[in-house]
């Protein structure tokens, strides 16, 4: 009998928790902003330039979710974070959404980080000097390798020397600033990180041009969005905002040539833009959502491009996150 108030006062601790947890979207409109949680430097995912504006994959993907909302890509604040930080900040509600770098896996989506979807298809591999004349990864053994705490990256290496009978010794820092100039300076062997990292951090070095990246990928390296597991309105939202991206370059429809698509007949296209249909309603968003987002920042392609592809100073290939007619793994479901 006694056990009756407790049971009652916890199911209503329940219900309020769940109720105050609820409703970001109308919480980032009220405060007129999105809050985007970030990388603290990562050269074509999210760097601030000399002015202080942020740039980069991340970032535009960030900014099409503030375009989807408010008509305006610039409405939207980034909050850099340390690897190590990423679930705690995320579950904080500190920021509204995590755009950085962050792989896909069982234990923090379990954990509460709730992703949307995978906006780049990475995979862990190792760089080292020319001059130490190592051509494959599987030639580290007894290496000394730089590594990032906090990351999926230290696991996966211990798994890899673990699984091929190598001895390494982990050189471990708390931040990826840190771990680029320990390997700059001659503190390790080997620098690992997920491939797209690599090409990106070897711009930093002192002499890029005398470090190589190995061949080896040693790892699935999903990353992508995610937002706290409590407001499934919002996690559609996120979730759909990159598909818009990659249905617009699916069908064609770029920054450039946005105005003379919404007099297209082709049905697809039209919904997307929002000429037929009210497919942004159940978003909680206005219906021209899509077109806000392109008009902003182009298509999946052009966001890829200028910041990672051939048009970037890192210049990587499409590979997996070509569009799946084009052999890649870019894949959304139709918006009908």
């Amino acid at each position: 009998m006694n056990r009756l108030p407790s049971l009652l006062l916890a199911a209503a601790s329940l219900l309020i928790g769940a109720a105050a947890s609820a409703g970001t979207l109308d919480q980032v409109k009220a405060r007129g902003s999105l809050i985007c949680g970030s990388n603290v430097g990562l050269a074509g995912f999210a760097l601030p330039d000399d002015q202080g504006v942020w740039k980069g994959l991340d970032v535009d993907e960030c900014r099409a979710i503030a375009a989807a909302i408010f008509g305006d890509p610039a409405k939207v604040k980034f909050l850099p974070i340390n690897a190590k930080d990423r679930p705690t900040i995320l579950a904080s509600g500190e920021i509204d959404v995590l755009i950085r770098n962050t792989t896909w896996t069982l234990s923090r989506e379990a954990a509460g980080m709730f992703f949307t979807g995978v906006d780049y298809y990475d995979g862990q591999g190792f760089m080292v000097r020319k001059k130490l004349g190592v051509d494959s990864a599987l030639k580290l053994d007894g290496a000394s390798v730089c590594i990032q705490q906090g990351t999926t990256t230290e696991l996966n290496a211990a798994d890899y020397f673990r699984a091929h009978g190598m001895k390494f010794e982990p050189v471990v820092f708390a931040t990826d600033d840190e771990t680029v100039k320990a390997y700059d300076s001659g503190r390790c062997d080997a620098y690992t990180t997920d491939a797209s990292g690599l090409y990106a951090e070897r711009l930093k070095l002192a002499a890029p041009d005398d470090h190589v990246v190995l061949p080896e990928i040693i790892s699935k390296e999903p990353l992508g969005p995610s937002v706290r597991k409590d407001d499934v309105q919002w996690f559609q939202l996120v979730q759909w905002i990159h598909f818009a991206l990659v249905t617009a370059e699916e069908d064609g429809v770029t920054k450039s040539n946005l105005e003379d698509k919404l007099k297209s007949d082709n049905p697809e296209i039209r919904r997307l833009l929002g000429v037929e249909g009210k497919f942004g309603e159940g978003l909680g968003l206005s219906n021209d959502w899509a077109y806000r987002i392109v008009k902003a920042v182009g298509n999946y392609g052009e966001i890829f491009e200028r910041n990672v592809g051939e048009a970037s100073p890192i210049k990587i290939k499409r590979g997996l996150n070509a569009l799946w007619s084009q052999g890649g793994l870019q894949y959304a479901p139709p918006i009908r």
